[in-house]
C-alpha cells in the first residue's frame, strides 16, 4: 500500500513538473526539456533494443544447433541398440 501511494505521489510530481503554466494556471514547464531528452536518448534506446535482439537471435542460433546435435547423438544410440 506504502509503495502504490509513493509511486502516486512521484506520478503528480512528474505531471506536475511537465504540463505547462500558461495554459493550466500551474505546473514547472519542464515539457520542452522532457522531450529534449526523448528525442536524444531514442536512437540510444533503439540501438540497445538492436543489441539485445542481436543477442536473443545468437542464443537461439546455438541452441537450435545443440538440440540438433543431442537428436542426432540420440538417434545414434538408438540405432546402435
Amino acid at each position: 500500500m506504502k509503495s502504490l501511494i509513493i509511486g502516486l505521489l512521484i506520478l503528480a510530481a512528474a505531471t506536475f513538473a511537465i504540463l505547462p503554466k500558461d495554459s493550466v494556471g500551474f505546473g514547472l514547464t519542464w515539457g520542452q526539456d522532457v522531450l529534449t531528452v526523448l528525442r536524444g536518448g531514442a536512437p540510444i534506446i533503439a540501438v540497445l533494443i538492436g543489441l539485445i535482439a542481436v543477442f536473443i537471435g545468437i542464443a537461439d542460433i546455438k541452441d537450435r544447433s545443440e538440440a540438433k546435435k543431442e537428436k542426432a547423438e540420440q538417434d545414434s544410440e538408438a540405432s546402435k541398440e
